[in-house]
């Protein structure tokens, strides 16, 4: 009962995530400014990467009779980086320079 339970589980993580990141690859692809287009990698990907990741713990863990903290740090280093990219990326394509070399606020266009 536990193994039929526990595989529903992580069969329904993988779809959810699979599809957030349809999701977000579509919307890569459709939206029509970059500014737009920043929000579906960052937001949905990052989401869909994250149930994935928590399928693959659960299987491994599970499977091996350990815990697997890989996929964790792996979660972790995402929900980290993509927003930092993202607005790295963002600042970019406005011109100016990311936030942490940036000296005044009068290079900045209108």
């Amino acid at each position: 009962m536990t193994e039929f339970l526990l595989s529903g589980l992580i069969a329904l993580l993988i779809l959810i995530g699979s599809g957030f990141v349809l999701l977000g690859s579509f919307g890569l692809l459709k939206l029509p400014n970059l500014h737009m287009r920043l929000h579906a990698p960052t937001k949905a990907a990052t989401l869909g990467l994250t149930a994935l990741l928590l399928a693959s713990a659960l299987w491994f863990s599970w499977s091996e009779h350990r815990l697997v903290v890989y996929e964790w740090l792996i979660i972790v280093f995402l929900w980290l980086t993509a927003p930092i990219s993202a607005l790295l990326i963002a600042s970019a394509a406005r011109g100016r320079k990311p936030p942490a070399t940036e000296d005044t606020d009068s290079d900045r266009p209108c």
